[in-house]
């Protein structure tokens, strides 16, 4: 029996490039390229095996949304692409995960988390704890070897970059004002605003969620308008900020069994969309029940602040932003054309009114 399997003469084709499995490959391959860069391989073996342990753990990890829409926001621009482009928007997909892996390992350690995408946090390992800081760094650093070995003869290798960079920088800024807004422990409600929320959301959220994965594929497909990547900036945002109203909304009024996780907003005290919108039109009293109950780990004074969105009623405040919402995403894609609308409208098609 010679023959290849169906599988493998797939692969052989490159088929499953826009499968999970496919996209998984083409991690396997970077990071034994990482493994294998002359500054690592020139480190002992033990010290080795951890930069693989602790990618293998950080990194290919979670849904992959972010890394897997670069080649669909590519296929949205060119339909016709070959195997070798499709494999580089691939490999602009996992810097777009190695960041984010950056990001999160850093965000539990200034969080105190326990577990994230269902096993421990990496710094919660016995042998890591404040390691997990110098990981964080070599991960973000690693996007950029990535992006040398695979990118630096293209024309556009400085732009990549300078996108990357870009969005660190407001990434960390958004991070930081979440951070210093809602500190734990610390309920200061004048502090909840819905226009804090919204600058929160769009720097630390829906910049390197959203802008990312399409400006990567707009870059890959060779567009140079200013005019097109300032129109999917502000797609972007916009959806990046519904998204994460919707998100807050499953955490307080989602079933935990459909959404996969027990909400906890309320007890960490996070500046979210329910609290900035609920405090606009709550009488003194009512504000003074926020200041006894809100950010405490207590299950009685969570079912008190639950009560109260009940009563004010803030959840058609959200069914009606929601609508509104998707009118005005609709309306802000149909009036450009550098993207596919129909590329924006399967996306916002699937948050849309999602239960999870």
């Amino acid at each position: 029996g010679g023959e290849m399997s169906q599988g493998e003469a797939k692969k052989m084709k490159g088929e499953d490039a826009g499968t999970k499995e496919g996209f998984l490959e083409v991690f396997q391959r970077l990071a034994k390229e990482i493994g294998e860069d002359p500054v690592v391989a020139q480190q002992p073996e033990y010290a080795r095996k951890w930069i693989k342990e602790m990618t293998q753990y950080n990194v290919p990890k979670g849904k992959l949304n972010r890394g897997m829409a670069v080649l669909d926001g590519l296929l949205a621009i060119k339909p016709d692409i070959g195997e070798e482009q499709k494999l580089q928007a691939n490999v602009l997909g996992w810097c777009i995960e190695w960041l984010q892996a950056f990001f999160l390992v850093a965000d539990d350690l200034m969080d105190d988390s326990t577990t994230r995408r269902g096993q421990p946090c990496w710094y919660k390992r016995q042998d890591v704890g404040t390691i997990a800081c110098n990981d964080s760094i070599f991960l973000e650093a690693s996007l950029y070897r990535i992006l040398r070995k695979h990118f630096r003869h293209e024309p556009y290798y400085s732009q990549l970059l300078d996108l990357f960079l870009e969005t660190t920088f407001q990434t960390s800024t958004g991070q930081l004002l979440d951070l210093i807004t809602a500190p734990s422990g610390v309920v200061d409600l004048s502090k909840y605003k819905l226009s804090t929320y919204k600058t929160i959301v769009q720097y630390k959220t829906a910049y390197y969620s959203f802008y990312l994965p399409l400006a990567c594929a707009m870059i890959l497909g060779g567009m140079q308008d200013e005019a097109a990547f300032s129109s999917a900036r502000d797609i972007s945002i916009s959806m990046g900020e519904y998204f994460q109203a919707q998100d807050d909304y499953l955490d307080c009024f989602g079933d935990p069994e459909v959404i996969g996780k027990i909400g906890t907003d309320i007890e960490d005290n996070k500046c979210g969309w329910l609290i900035c919108k609920g405090l606009e039109k709550m009488s003194d009293q009512q504000k003074q029940v926020v200041a006894e109950n809100y950010g405490k780990k207590d299950a009685a004074c969570v079912s008190r602040i639950k009560a109260l969105y009940r009563e004010i009623d803030v959840e058609s405040d959200f069914k009606a932003y929601e609508n509104a919402s998707y009118d005005r995403l609709k309306l802000l894609i149909e009036s450009q054309a550098y993207v596919p609308p129909s590329f924006y409208m399967k996306l916002l098609n699937k948050i849309y009114k999602r239960k999870k």
